[in-house]
């Protein structure tokens, strides 16, 4: 293949076009998150994701796998954790087996926000995906994403 490749330029302009529909969800959720709830779209992942957390065996994420979980570097996800520790909406304490091991919950004040939040999250999405589907080039990639069934 060559820069000037129709395949690979036809695989560019659809990378584009993917990263341009999450680009437009992204920030249309961001918009309603900050103003009605006072969170960003990472801190509303994180709480999302801790939120599913159980005391189980297997239970807890360590912070890699949280950091894969929302799309951050672990140093960026340590950050965003201390912030939202700081708001009292996270706690971080020591694993009981292993010291070295830092678990961090969900606070009441947090998973409170988290379901507050959630329908915003849920609407804003809808609503840019339907704005999205709007446009021609997009509409397909909008298809795609509401015919993806996720396992569980």
């Amino acid at each position: 293949m060559t820069a000037t490749d129709p395949a690979l330029t036809a695989l560019a302009q659809s990378w584009c076009a993917l990263s341009l529909l999450h680009g437009k969800i992204e920030a249309h959720i961001e918009r309603a998150l900050q103003s009605r709830h006072g969170l960003s779209v990472r801190e509303y992942s994180l709480l999302d994701v801790l939120s599913r957390q159980h005391s189980g065996t297997g239970g807890h994420l360590q912070m890699k796998q949280v950091a894969d979980a929302v799309v951050l570097s672990q140093s960026a996800t340590t950050r965003l954790v201390t912030r939202l520790e700081d708001r009292g909406l996270l706690t971080r304490y020591l694993c009981d087996t292993d010291r070295r091991g830092i678990y961090t919950d969900v606070t009441e004040a947090g998973l409170t926000l988290l379901d507050e939040a959630r329908p915003t999250n849920d609407g804003a999405l809808r609503a840019a995906l339907d704005e999205a589907a709007k446009n021609p080039e997009l509409a397909p990639l909008v298809r795609t994403v509401e015919a993806l069934k996720v396992p569980a």
